[in-house]
């Protein structure tokens, strides 16, 4: 029977089975085969051949990586692919094509396309799935190059199948240790594992321990190692609540950046300026590896002016990072999931609202590391609303409670998440920063919830 609604496509999707969903599995080649997905692209014609590709993995910063340097190809002139994981509001957000997130009719239609191949592979996943369509539609959409954010890990990712003009792999820190290693090595050996033989790869700024396999990797492949913070450097320039400045130089630019420095800006050369409307220290990071990313790309053919990079990392879009839904009062969204993000999301409120009170609104997935968000964020926080979003791996609110209890924290439990945000937005003290954090299913129900309250678009699955 054919398929004719959003809603019907989600349900067939979605009754795949979904380990974004299981709150254990096995990460092994037994339980992630990229055979399945391999079989099925063949059935679909090999749709990932058909455009150029770059492949973005990382534990931070991947989704911020890939949007800039799509942002840019795009305003180069290329049709560009952009396929991230998960949404924070629509099914529909994880397809893009020139910034345009895939209709639901074509959603419809590919379902109906793919259905028959997918019930030939058999023991498919919704994510592989997904890929598939993904690349199928970017396929028949004719996109001229793709911009591919690995799901999670890296070797045995769905989209580890694609053979990229170039990959990147951002910063690396603690996150889903249960399936891919209790070290960053460990984390750094999956994460890697989307290296090529022969293709360029772009790395950040890594601790020595991931640095050092992800440069063995990189060795063995003969893969040419792009290092943000040796090859290329970054310097934050001027910032405030609109965005920031981030400078860019090469190495072999340093002498002309230190003569530029010791003159105060009198030299005749300066390094790079690209504004950006995405706020943190971070961001700064992020945009130097993206930058770094392009300027391969541009070795490998592609024509990519310097203006073009400048408008693509001023044009970018990119919800529920450090965003500021208003000022009065104050609500920031923030999807920090892990130890290290919450790290620099306090950072990053210790930079642009120093000594301002914080209400927190946070839920988290049970398989996180809770009692390390929880601390890194105490030091900011006055009182905290514990919620639990509508999602099958979120952590119950009395579990979260008692943590936040330990650190002396005014506790308070309010679900769903939409009445935790308004219990919050009543009890707003002026000056008062309300945050929402600890997962990227409380960000996107808090945005959903907030757009609602203002009669703007953006609510659905």
């Amino acid at each position: 029977m054919t398929i004719t609604t959003y809603a019907d496509a989600l349900a067939f999707l979605y009754h795949f089975v979904d380990y974004s969903t299981a709150r254990s599995y096995r990460y092994s080649p037994e339980v992630l085969d990229l055979g399945r997905v391999r079989e099925l692209l063949a059935l679909c014609g090999n749709p990932q051949e058909s455009f150029c590709s770059v492949h973005v993995a990382g534990t931070k910063g991947k989704g911020s990586v890939s949007a800039l340097i799509a942002s840019s190809l795009r305003k180069a002139g290329y049709r560009t692919g952009l396929y991230t994981s998960p949404h924070l509001q629509r099914f529909t957000e994880r397809i893009v094509i020139n910034g345009e997130e895939i209709s639901q009719p074509a959603l419809i239609a590919l379902v109906n396309e793919i259905r028959p191949w997918v019930e030939s592979v058999g023991g498919l996943t919704v994510y592989e799935i997904m890929t598939a369509l993904a690349f199928l539609h970017f396929k028949q959409e004719k996109v001229d190059c793709a911009v591919i954010e690995v799901g999670l890990g890296g070797r045995l990712d769905a989209t580890n199948v694609i053979t990229p003009a170039v990959s990147v792999i951002t910063s690396l820190s603690y996150d889903h240790m249960h399936l891919l290693g209790d070290s960053l090595s460990d984390i750094a050996y999956e994460k890697g594992g989307i290296i090529k033989p022969g293709v360029p790869v772009v790395i950040a700024p890594q601790q020595h321990e991931a640095e050092h396999v992800l440069e063995k990797l990189a060795a063995e492949r003969y893969s040419p190692l792009i290092r943000v913070g040796k090859d290329w450097h970054y310097a934050p320039g001027s910032h405030n609540l609109e965005g920031q400045v981030v400078l860019l130089w090469s190495s072999s630019e340093q002498d002309l950046m230190n003569d530029y420095v010791d003159s105060a800006g009198d030299e005749e050369w300066a390094p790079g300026r690209y504004p950006i409307p995405l706020l943190g220290y971070h961001q700064v990071i992020n945009t130097a590896v993206a930058y770094a990313a392009l300027q391969e790309l541009i070795k490998q053919g592609m024509t990519i002016s310097d203006d073009a990079i400048r408008a693509g990392f001023q044009a970018v879009s990119w919800e529920g990072r450090f965003q500021i839904l208003s000022r009065d009062p104050l609500l920031v969204i923030d999807c920090a999931h892990n130890r290290d993000s919450a790290l620099k999301l306090r950072i990053t409120l210790d930079d642009y609202f120093p000594a301002q009170p914080v209400t927190l609104i946070f839920g988290a997935s049970a398989d996180k590391d809770i009692e390390g968000m929880m601390a890194e964020l105490v030091p900011r926080i006055s009182r905290i609303i514990v919620t639990q979003a509508s999602h099958p791996r979120a952590a119950r609110p009395e579990d979260v409670a008692r943590i936040a209890r330990r650190y002396g924290l005014r506790t308070e439990q309010i679900t769903p998440v939409g009445e935790a945000l308004e219990a919050a937005l009543e009890k707003a003290a002026p000056g008062a920063i309300i945050l929402a954090t600890g997962s990227i299913f409380v960000v996107g129900e808090v945005l959903s919830q907030w757009k609602q309250m203002n009669g703007l678009a953006g609510e659905g699955m």
